[in-house]
């Protein structure tokens, strides 16, 4: 893969610049006492620049972690022949569980501790949060549908519903488990556990056992 360019790479150090303040003033302050103006000017850059990044307020803390190009459509469209789509799924949480990646709730870096903080007390955060859950839903619903994964509508979005609310919950109890004082690597093995049990009991739900 070709490395980016002068031009994309200052657009990634901007994006970095702007999190980066935009973390700090809401660690110090707190999501809704810190304004655009203020993370702007903690960034150096204008207002509208800032806005040419990150669309909303919301934006400058779900998309320090959120990826459109990694989501599970993806992951069922883009699977190994012979792999079902469950199978798929499950491989890829328990990947992102052992990097420790912060959208499983398994991470306990500083950044992430403060992105979990505002969004449970934030409540803007979280719609913002639960309306991205939402389309990524439906457009695995529709993989679903289009690779064979389910070959009702109805089905597959049902079961797309099933996949969210099995890694919502497990995040959620991951990230619980961090901010109760406990580490990652504490965590590591019952979390891989859980997600275990959790997809052995959806794959006999679907298999009618």
């Amino acid at each position: 893969m070709a490395e980016p360019g002068l031009r994309e790479r200052k657009k990634r150090r901007t994006r970095e610049t702007i999190t980066e303040a935009a973390f700090t003033l809401f660690q110090e302050s707190g999501f809704d006492n810190v304004s655009v103006i203020d993370i702007a000017a903690a960034a150096e850059v204008s207002k509208p620049t800032l806005f040419a990044y990150f669309p909303t307020k919301e934006d400058l803390v779900l998309r320090r972690f959120l990826d459109d190009d990694s989501g599970p459509a993806i992951i069922v469209r883009d699977r190994a022949a012979g792999t079902s789509a469950l199978q798929a799924l499950r491989e890829d949480f328990l990947r992102r569980l052992a990097r420790r990646d912060t959208l499983t709730g398994l991470d306990d870096s500083a950044p992430a501790i403060t992105f979990h903080k505002l969004l449970y007390s934030t409540p803007t955060l979280m719609a913002r949060l639960t309306g991205y859950m939402l389309d990524q839903e439906r457009k695995l619903a529709e993989e679903l549908c289009a690779t064979g994964g389910a070959s009702e509508k109805l089905t597959a979005r049902i079961l797309a519903a099933q996949i969210f609310g099995i890694q919502r919950i497990l995040s959620a109890h991951n990230a619980e488990e961090i901010r109760s004082g406990r580490s990652a690597e504490d965590i590591y093995p019952a979390a891989v556990a859980q997600t275990e049990a959790a997809y052995d009991r959806l794959e006999r739900s679907c298999s009618g056992d």
